[in-house]
């Protein structure tokens, strides 16, 4: 396997990589990280217990990454199996005690003490057990056994492949995010829900409680009180003059929730929210993009979130600024987190730092079909660039979604996935379905997705296959000329293009077999091809209509060398002033 490091290799290969608080919009004072190391074992055999451990593991680094210190490719016949031990501190006596996985990919069971606790399906998804009638005084033992086929089944895995190849990444399998403990009493704030609505000057708070007690908010600008209110379990609480979040200005208020039983305090959360809204409005002849009531053009960049030393893991929150706030300088509004799901740090990132997010669910099903999800989409834009590609996505077949249960898996863990994602300010998008990857019933889901969050967009099929449904007119364009089809009343959105790419030794996964769609040999050709595009084709489109831009991409993925950046970071391959100065001319 290849190894190429980050700036931040050092930093992360520590006894406590990933430090930070997990859930920034959820705080509690009682908590313990976990990560660090775990014992390891990969065993051949479907067994039930593991008594031999042979090696350490870095977590939450997954076992094919080098930072996880174990760099190895696993199969469908493998399990992993972690074993560390914890003791808790003086914090947690007298309190229920709950166990939280960030991610962990694909099929996991957890153990402490020897007994079974619980078990979840899923990549992408946190998940969380109450261990408390597990644990014993002292030092307790957490077993995790994880199995993960990745494309040998038709589990929900994005562009993990066993194999490695062209734009098929290397396999994240096992624990890849942070594994936490944290102390709550009897009765405790499980969840909220936060949705903030600029023309009422409120924000709306759905609050789910375990046991009983009353709720009181406090809402803050910086030292100041600007609202308290003693609340129900769905309420509306003022914010009088609101200052509005947006990338320009991404302003937010933290608070404080408190649950109160018999007038003592039981349970206390810390969060945040900024005051925004997405809609969509005419403007110039067209229908458009709205953020806060006026019109907001969003160029942004595909986001892939792969590392060359920690795979879909982050080194450092470190890293994960520098990205973001990289592609801020350049002048680039919006990320489109492609088919991965990222940490709530991540994304609390880019509510700090001000950076749109359009939020991709996972792919899946079977192995993609080539000819439906490459051959003829091209074929179809050189024939027919101003219509549809009318092909309906309910022959499950097409698409390699044959059975109910994967279908069903999928909705299942979209909706975990809005769930999970919720409360944070910058995502203003949900794309369930990219260029015909286990598509099916957009357009259904489509509708749903707005029934269920009203507030944000939905790209019910990015790309190819548009079935007509919610909320843009997609289109992606490689290699082809940058022509918009035919306005039919919704917004229209190149939903991802360019993919100029330059190979550069030294800095790339593997020189000889890298690839882009169009390959430059220097920095100066690179540019220049970028500035074409743009000035030539794709910012004459936006008086014509277009609202959107998504360019492929933030950085160099393993073979796929078409980044803004190299795979390890260390180079910007574009000159930064003339992205600078595109962007400044992409707006209304």
């Amino acid at each position: 396997m290849m190894t190429l490091k980050t700036r931040w290799a050092d930093a992360a290969m520590c006894d406590m990589p990933l430090p930070e608080y997990p859930r920034p919009q959820m705080i509690r004072d009682c908590w313990m990280n976990l990560n660090g190391f775990f014992d390891f074992a990969i065993t051949d055999e479907d067994k039930d217990w593991c008594d031999e451990y042979t090696d350490k593991i870095r977590v939450p680094f997954a076992v094919e990454s080098c930072l996880s210190g174990v760099c190895k490719r696993v199969s469908k016949d493998n399990l992993l199996w972690y074993r560390k031990s914890f003791t808790l501190s003086d914090d947690f006596k007298g309190k229920r005690v709950l166990l939280h996985f960030e991610a962990v990919d694909w099929k996991t069971k957890v153990y402490v003490n020897g007994e079974k606790v619980g078990k979840h399906i899923g990549g992408y998804n946190p998940f969380c057990f109450d261990i408390t009638d597990y644990l014993k005084d002292g030092e307790n033992e957490l077993v995790v056994k994880v199995w993960d086929p990745t494309d040998e089944s038709w589990q929900n895995r994005g562009k993990q492949a066993s194999e490695s190849h062209g734009f098929w990444y290397t396999s994240t399998s096992g624990i890849w995010q942070t594994v936490w403990l944290e102390g709550v009493n009897e009765s405790y704030i499980s969840s909220y829900k936060l949705t903030p609505d600029i023309d009422e000057g409120v924000i709306a708070i759905k609050t789910d409680i375990k046991g009983e007690g009353t709720l009181k908010i406090k809402i803050f600008d910086g030292d100041t009180v600007v609202s308290e209110a003693e609340i129900g379990a769905d309420a509306k609480v003022s914010v009088p003059d609101a200052k509005l979040w947006s990338p320009e200005s991404p302003f937010l208020y933290d608070f404080v929730l408190t649950l109160t039983k018999d007038g003592a305090e039981v349970d206390s959360v810390k969060g945040y929210f900024g005051m925004r809204k997405f809609s969509i409005g005419e403007y110039g002849g067209y229908v458009r993009l709205f953020l806060n009531n006026e019109p907001y053009f969003q160029k942004g960049l595909l986001d892939q979130g792969y590392w060359s030393d920690g795979g879909m893991t982050p080194p450092t929150e470190e890293a994960m600024i520098y990205d973001i706030q990289k592609m801020k300088d350049l002048g680039f509004n919006m990320l489109r987190k492609h088919i991965k799901v990222e940490s709530h740090r991540w994304y609390y990132l880019c509510d700090k730092l001000g950076m749109l997010v359009w939020q991709d669910m996972v792919s899946g099903g079977k192995a993609l079909n080539l000819f439906h999800a490459g051959v003829l989409p091209v074929v179809h834009g050189v024939l027919n660039p101003l219509v549809y590609m009318s092909k309906k996505d309910n022959a499950y077949s097409t698409f390699n979604r044959d059975k109910i249960e994967w279908r069903t898996q999928f909705e299942e863990e979209y909706e975990e996935m809005i769930d999970n994602l919720y409360n944070f300010t910058s995502i203003c998008c949900w794309v369930p379905f990219n260029e015909g990857w286990g598509q099916f019933d957009a357009k259904r889901i489509g509708d749903w997705t707005k029934e269920k969050d009203p507030s944000r967009f939905c790209d019910h099929a990015s790309g190819w296959y548009d079935q007509k449904g919610a909320d843009f007119r997609s289109m992606h364009k490689y290699i082809l000329p940058v022509v918009l089809p035919k306005y039919d009343g919704r917004p229209i959105v190149l939903s991802e293009y360019g993919g100029y790419s330059h190979n550069i030794m030294g800095h790339v996964w593997n020189y000889e077999k890298s690839f882009g769609y169009q390959m430059y040999n220097s920095k100066d050709a690179l540019t220049a091809a970028y500035k074409k595009l743009h000035e030539k084709q794709v910012i004459p489109q936006i008086k014509k209509g277009l609202s959107a831009t998504v360019y492929t991409q933030v950085s160099d993925v393993e073979f796929e060398v078409n980044g803004m950046l190299s795979y390890d970071r260390e180079l910007v391959k574009l000159h930064e002033d003339v992205v600078k100065e595109l962007n400044a001319k992409m707006t209304y």
